[in-house]
């Protein structure tokens, strides 16, 4: 015969059960909220990535084909010369300025900006026009639509911001030409 001891069920009890459950859930809603906070945080992140990609590649074009490029934010989802500025865009595009009248402008690259990052906003340039030495340049010539390039100034700036996030970036673009990616309340190699 088996002693009384083996033939004990094994198991949770429904008390055990429910206080493992309980422990849990409260653990879950006490991360939550940070949870939420570097979700907003990664959007504003990959949304300054992408813009400063962007701004990197215009530069580079501008070298590459020894000739001023465009760079401009659009709500076009189409890579075409006759996308339009839009200073609230989710989408980037780069094109050639033309040199002389009757010269068409070429659609050279665009790019995903906030469609998929839904509530980051971004503030700064229209439009910004890269020289053949990969600086900034001013063109007072309509480049993208009714836009002229933004005549340069030591430093342009793109503020990426989102409701719920803690932080914001900024991506400047120097007057030489320099594009970088920085923290706004930040201090630091990573603030600005």
């Amino acid at each position: 015969m088996a002693p009384a001891t083996a033939l004990r069920q094994r198991g949770f009890s429904l008390i055990e059960l429910m206080v493992t459950i309980s422990l849990l859930a409260l653990l879950l809603g006490l991360a939550a909220p940070a949870f939420g906070t570097w979700s907003r945080n990664a959007q504003v992140r990959s949304v300054s990535d992408a813009l400063q990609n962007g701004l990197r590649f215009a530069q580079a074009e501008a070298i590459r084909r020894n000739r001023q490029v465009a760079f401009f934010r659009t709500e076009s989802r189409d890579c075409t010369p006759a996308a339009n500025s839009s200073a609230a865009g989710n989408f980037w595009a780069i094109r050639t300025v033309p040199l002389f009248a009757g010269e068409a402008a070429e659609a050279v690259q665009c790019g995903v900006l906030t469609e998929v990052s839904g509530g980051v906003a971004i503030t700064g340039p229209r439009v910004l026009c890269f020289n053949s030495a990969g600086r900034l340049a001013a063109n007072a010539n309509n480049v993208v639509g009714d836009q002229p390039c933004e005549a340069p100034a030591l430093l342009r700036t793109f503020v990426v911001a989102a409701n719920g996030a803690d932080r914001s970036l900024n991506v400047t673009v120097a007057l030489g030409g320099q594009v970088r990616m920085c923290l706004v309340s930040g201090n630091g190699p990573d603030g600005c």
